[in-house]
């Protein structure tokens, strides 16, 4: 018996298979769109330590890729149930949840709010209910450890009937990810982390920075949508409202055309007119392209400007972490964050930085504060909180949204 874990993103879907226990991961893979065509996939497999399978395979969507994993999962023996990440749940969903039809209409209704990651969410969650019709579905959603910020982290300085009316407020996302590295820190610095003031970077292909105090969330960069907060790599993070009512009454660009710009064509790729990829920003940078230059310094200096208002927002800093795919490939980048936070107390290690690889402390020895480069592990969260609530599913409630700490294998203590 094993724990299926889903995570469909805009053009990708990866799996993971775990063991009944919901601890060791026994099979994973992802399928990925060349190019943003629809016709083949590029399937990734890894499995029992052997070497990693990579071939095309004829799946056109979401929907097709989930029974796809679906398929190769069940050929190591029966699936007891299926976990999802889902980005956006809203106010209604502020916990992990079994999946019904009202879920998956909430799902639906923010996918305009998240239009890269609850659409692909849904039709991987169709596509697993065509596949396997009788195994629970779990739907673990980003914006379940956000749920208890103060109103004062979540409240905007807007009319206060657009909360009371429709809702509107800070929701946070990459949560799943976000709890699991200040999990993983108690681990690595030990120690008493009831008190342990924590902020996380999370710099993949969406970012964001979050503080934690003692494991609970307290602030974060991202907000209502997905596109609030640090600069990204096609979405444009914070920026001054007036400029879209401008570009809109006076540019003549219809909403579709500022959503697609903001979403699509901004951040990375907007600025350096490259790549949203870092690492290509990165080498263009240092083969002189200007813009490139441009993209990686506005990059680093908004993610330091978020960790500064965060560690205020603290009173303070006792470890800052960086996680990410974005971190563990460049040491550039985290170099050039860590540029400035001396006054902190956060002194990275250049020898460190340079060579490390996750999960790792990247300070000075003398540092007040510790760095920490920690590999985040969403499908370990899911496959647990799929393991929680499907073992609930005959009681009449569920139980808020798991604290559990993660079952790792705890590295050095730095």
């Amino acid at each position: 018996m094993s724990i299926l874990v889903i995570n469909a993103g805009s053009t990708s879907l990866k799996f993971a298979l775990f063991d009944a226990a919901a601890r060791e991961c026994v099979m994973s893979g992802s399928m990925d769109w060349i190019g943003g065509g629809r016709e083949h996939a590029e399937l990734t497999l890894r499995a029992d330590g052997r070497e990693e399978v990579r071939r095309q395979d004829d799946v056109p969507d979401h929907r097709a890729a989930a029974a796809r994993a679906i398929q190769f999962a069940s050929d190591r023996g029966p699936i007891t149930a299926v976990g999802h990440r889902v980005v956006y749940g809203g106010v209604e969903i502020n916990r992990s949840v079994l999946i019904d039809n009202r879920v998956r209409g909430i799902i639906a209704r923010y996918g305009e709010l998240a239009p890269l990651h609850n659409p692909p969410a849904l039709a991987a969650i169709e596509g697993a209910t065509t596949a396997l019709p009788h195994a629970p579905q779990v739907a673990v959603f980003d914006t379940a450890f956000f749920a208890e910020l103060p109103p004062r982290a979540f409240i905007y300085p807007v009319p206060y009937e657009w909360y009371e009316k429709w809702g509107v407020r800070r929701f946070g996302f990459h949560g799943i990810s976000i709890d699991y590295c200040v999990r993983r820190s108690a681990e690595l610095l030990g120690g008493d982390a009831d008190k342990r003031r924590v902020v996380v970077c999370h710099l993949g292909g969406g970012c964001s920075a979050a503080a934690a105090r003692g494991g609970r969330a307290v602030a974060t960069t991202l907000g209502f949508s997905t596109l609030e907060g640090l600069m990204m790599t096609t979405r444009c993070g914070s920026m001054d409202p007036g400029l879209l009512i401008h570009m809109q009454r006076r540019c003549g660009l219809t909403l579709d055309e500022i959503s697609d710009a903001l979403t699509n064509r901004s951040g990375l790729l907007g600025v350096s007119g490259v790549s949203p990829s870092l690492s290509q920003v990165e080498a263009a940078a240092r083969q002189g392209n200007e813009r490139a230059r441009l993209a990686f310094d506005m990059f680093a200096d908004r993610v330091r400007s978020a960790v500064g208002s965060l560690t205020v927002t603290l009173g303070g800093l006792d470890a800052l972490i960086f996680s990410g795919g974005m971190s563990e490939i460049s040491p550039g980048l985290r170099a050039a964050v860590c540029d400035g936070l001396e006054c902190l107390g956060a002194h990275l290690d250049a020898e460190r930085n340079a060579t490390c690889k996750p999960d790792a402390g990247l300070a000075t020895a003398n540092s007040p504060v510790r760095i920490l480069l920690i590999r985040t592990r969403e499908d370990l969260v899911i496959a647990q909180e799929t393991k929680r609530i499907a073992a609930a599913e005959n009681s009449q409630s569920q139980v808020p949204y798991s604290k559990e700490a993660p079952r790792t294998n705890p590295q050095a203590r730095f």
